[in-house]
């Protein structure tokens, strides 16, 4: 097994969240379940699930237009003041400039707070709280789940997919954010003009269920280390990107230094 996760990221917990699951690497059906099965060999192979629904959906909307590096000390400070009780109770009745303050660190803080606190009141009316909302996101159908949290002012599909991920346990749900998304393009395992949806629905379609969850947490990683937006370790070194003998290199021009997004790349 490769690299640990990092301790403290988007899965959440101390350890990173998740369990560790080995899968056979030598069954790939499809080229994007071999370059999942190559970045569990480089980085690890995990099931996730049982995070609480409102704190994860909540520790998400943090993370938006963010780094975990910034959205956590939010979260944490967040925790900190509300938590305790029912997080749902408290956020709905919490102060809106106090709240943003508390979460000034993710950034966009008076946005994030008017948008936690509507969220929170609207989770309070239909669920009840905390456990009626765990609940439904852990046992209802994942379609009512997503389309649910969708509904929510500020849910986007790469949020909603996170808390089916990490809270919900959910197989065969691979959200896709900034890295996935340039990743699958640039090795070509989804069209180069293929939105964040389309992206997810190739995914989804040809990597194993039980497959996603640490195919989505190590893609991202990957994408910090090796294939970042600007500089792939491929650009002047073939042989420093672990997946390359996966990749297509769509948008990468070695030759000339030129990186560009998969959907301007040249035929």
């Amino acid at each position: 097994m490769g690299d640990p996760e990092p301790e403290r990221n988007i899965s959440g917990g101390e350890t990173g969240g998740g369990e560790e699951h080995a899968f056979d690497p030598g069954t790939a059906g499809t080229r994007a379940e071999a370059v999942v099965d190559a970045l569990g060999g480089l980085y690890w192979q995990k099931s996730y699930g049982g995070r609480d629904g409102f704190e994860c959906l909540v520790r998400t909307i943090l993370s938006q237009n963010t780094s975990d590096k910034a959205s956590q000390p939010a979260h944490d400070a967040l925790v900190d003041r509300y938590g305790g009780g029912d997080l749902v109770a408290a956020l709905a009745e919490a102060d809106q400039q106090e709240l943003a303050e508390t979460i000034s660190a993710a950034g966009l803080y008076n946005q994030k707070s008017e948008r936690i606190i509507a969220i929170a009141e609207g989770v309070r009316e239909e669920y009840g709280g905390e456990t009626g909302f765990d609940t439904f996101v852990k046992d209802g159908e994942p379609s009512e789940v997503r389309d649910r949290l969708l509904a929510f002012n500020g849910v986007g599909p790469k949020t909603a997919d996170c808390v089916l991920l990490f809270a919900g346990g959910r197989g065969g749900v691979f959200p896709v954010d900034t890295h996935v998304h340039r990743i699958a393009r640039r090795m070509g395992l989804a069209p180069a003009d293929a939105d964040h949806e389309e992206v997810r629905e190739h995914l989804e379609a040809a990597v194993p269920a039980e497959k996603c969850g640490f195919g989505h947490t190590a893609m991202i990683q990957f994408g910090r280390e090796y294939c970042s937006a600007r500089k792939p370790a491929c650009l002047d070194d073939p042989d420093a990107c672990p997946l390359a003998d996966h990749c297509d290199q769509i948008g990468v021009y070695p030759a000339s230094g030129e990186v560009v997004d998969p959907a301007e790349a040249s035929d």
